[in-house]
């Protein structure tokens, strides 16, 4: 078994050809492909979070609205940039999203990826300390944020407080039990997935890693894989952590389907580079008859060592489509890989 969920950047743009025109339409039509999700039987509804740009950005209202609206599915963010967070009014509002969906938020956290804009960051008052880098302030945020969501309590209170305080340190509120083994860090260098498994959060994989060899992709990331769950027992934690790694993949079953992507040109993986100075290695796309994605994806060996498999959606072209696409995964192809 694995579990099998959705990942949204939530783009929108006012062209004639997309389904998805404006802010309103991709908040509404990502609650609304998170309840048909859940009604296909789906595991998962992640969300991207970028700043400055028209795709998905503050995910607690949303992921706030789409509890309300569900009942049994996961809901999740792959990734919440660090580098912008506030982590303590980020834990008040996650623990509130966290009670409205019934303990059911999956919150994946990392440094973030490029920009739209320089330091953009510092335009949300957050500057690296001296001799650090955004990295490293990234995580430090991190740290304060999983440090908080344990729930002890840390500040003196009032002696005249305006309402009766319970007896000790105040810790903050709402608080969420359970939230706190229910985070996520995006990592695409296998230091990093060490240092993830270190501080005992679970581990999220993209489409992409920093390349390390000149390996196939799947299998860097499977390496990477490998080396967060030595770290996660070295570390001696006690539960069994998850992973997480996302696929853009399209079954073709329909007209439709081998229309939109039966012409495929990103079937094999490539190298390039996101940031100056540092290579990537970019997964490759599936989209092929079930019979041969089923072929294909056995032999995908990160997908293999994770227990969740995000698939990644092109919401402009609307839910009644991506709904039909992680429908199709459901049905023509995860039974015959063992995966339902």
């Amino acid at each position: 078994m694995k579990k099998i969920g959705f990942l949204s950047f939530g783009h929108w743009t006012p062209s004639s050809q997309s389904q998805t025109r404006s802010a309103a339409d991709a908040l509404l039509q990502s609650i609304e492909l998170a309840v048909a999700a859940e009604e296909l039987g789906a595991d998962g509804a992640y969300f991207r979070v970028h700043h400055f740009a028209r795709q998905l950005a503050s995910p607690f209202p949303l992921l706030a609205a789409a509890g309300a609206r569900t009942s049994r599915i996961e809901l999740g963010t792959a990734v919440i940039d660090m580098r912008y967070e506030n982590p303590l009014y980020m834990a008040e509002d996650a623990g509130a999203a966290d009670l409205i969906a019934g303990g059911r938020l999956q919150l994946g956290i990392s440094r973030g990826s490029p920009e739209q804009v320089i330091d953009g960051y510092r335009h949300f008052g957050y500057v690296p300390a001296e001799g650090q880098t955004d990295a490293d302030m990234a995580r430090g945020h991190a740290e304060v944020f999983l440090d908080v969501l344990g729930g002890e309590g840390f500040a003196q209170p009032n002696p005249r407080p305006m309402f009766p305080n319970p007896p000790g340190l105040l810790r903050l509120e709402p608080h969420s039990p359970g939230l706190r083994d229910r985070i996520w860090w995006g990592a695409a260098t296998t230091p990093t997935a060490q240092w993830t498994g270190k501080m005992g959060m679970n581990l999220q994989s993209s489409t992409l890693v920093m390349a390390e060899s000149d390996k196939p992709f799947h299998i860097q990331q499977a390496e990477q894989i490998a080396a967060f769950r030595a770290a996660w027992a070295e570390a001696g934690h006690t539960r069994t952590p998850r992973v997480s790694v996302s696929r853009s993949i399209f079954p073709l079953v329909t007209d439709m389907d081998r229309a939109y992507f039966g012409g495929d040109a990103r079937s094999q993986d490539h190298f390039g580079y996101i940031e100056p100075g540092k290579q990537a290695v970019f997964g490759r796309s599936y989209a092929a008859e079930p019979d041969q994605l089923v072929k294909e994806l056995a032999e995908d060996e990160a997908i293999k060592s994770a227990d969740t498999l995000l698939l990644t959606v092109p919401n402009q072209l609307g839910v009644a489509y991506n709904a039909h696409v992680i429908e199709a995964m459901l049905t023509h192809v995860a039974p015959a890989l063992g995966w339902r």
